[in-house]
């Protein structure tokens, strides 16, 4: 589900904008919480008054919820995405509108919260919002088992393969959360069509598809480690079965390992070569300055 949201003020505007039937076939008032009244236009009236006695003028936090195309999203579901939103911004138990506005049989929603924390008069700071966001859009995309967008792919966690020796020591000293394996795993499964494309999926990532014991699909990483696909995409066997196909076809776990140490070497090789030379150049400062400090005497 695509999140798009922006700080703004101009309240009636929005009002009229939200409840516009030109440009939509249905529109549904779904809730108006948290205000003195439980008409939209009176809502957003209040909200521009109570911001009056306070120095900010993006009052508003406006977020429209976009579905893929292709999926039929219940309004339990936008509610529960709404939820995770709310609570990631840091709005929860703010004043909000939420309307439904249905287009060519596709409905979204928007969704727009108060910024004005009433108690204390001041508006509810949302830094990061964007990125945020992006995260609980992922988040939504991966729970769902909708195909991952391009935008939302991880860019940074790619094949060791590939790295620098910098981002591999790096990646030493930060190493793996369990919960990172499983969101890698569910992502690759989230852009995969066929099992073909997600072995490559995966591949990019620094795992490779394999037939463990009992014909079950595995995947091991860099370090010879087996996990096992349903665990970490979150899936039952059947499922896994019905996009992978038939695991005999894929390298046993130790064929895996072993084509994973030859691809390995190249990188190795780098890396002892630029260990070396760094530690060349090193050696060659340390004598200099030696010279140095011999001369001064």
């Amino acid at each position: 589900m695509i999140l798009n949201g922006s700080q703004r003020g101009g309240a009636l505007k929005l009002a009229a904008h939200l409840l516009n039937l030109v440009e939509n076939d249905h529109v549904k008032v779904h809730e108006v919480s948290g205000f003195s009244t439980e008409d939209l236009t009176g809502a957003f009236q209040e909200t521009d008054a109570i911001a009056k006695g306070t120095r900010c003028q993006q009052f508003l936090f406006s977020l429209s919820l976009s579905p893929p195309e292709t999926e039929r999203v219940s309004i339990e579901q936008f509610e529960a995405a709404i939820e995770k939103a709310e609570a990631r911004l840091g709005l929860s138990g703010q004043a909000r509108m939420i309307v439904f506005h249905e287009k060519k049989g596709r409905r979204h929603a928007h969704v727009v919260w108060s910024r004005i924390d009433v108690d204390k008069m001041t508006a509810i700071n949302l830094p990061f919002y964007k990125t945020r966001l992006k995260e609980v859009s992922k988040d939504l995309f991966l729970e769902h088992g909708w195909r991952l967008p391009d935008g939302l792919r991880d860019r940074e966690n790619r094949d060791p393969r590939n790295f620098t020796l910098d981002e591999w020591q790096q990646a030493k000293r930060l190493g793996k959360d369990a919960r990172d394996i499983k969101r890698t795993f569910q992502e690759a499964w989230a852009v995969s069509d066929t099992g073909d494309a997600f072995a490559h999926a995966l591949e990019e990532k620094g795992y490779v598809l394999a037939r463990g014991d009992r014909g079950r699909f595995v995947a091991v990483d860099v370090h010879g480690e087996v996990y096992a696909v349903p665990k970490f995409t979150g899936l039952r066997a059947k499922q896994v079965r019905e996009k992978l196909g038939d695991a005999k076809d894929l390298r046993s776990v130790d064929v895996a390992k072993a084509y994973i140490a030859e691809t390995m070497q190249p990188t190795l090789s780098r890396w002892q070569e630029e260990l070396d030379t760094r530690n060349r150049k090193l050696k060659d400062r340390q004598e200099r300055d030696r010279r140095k400090m011999v001369e001064r005497q």
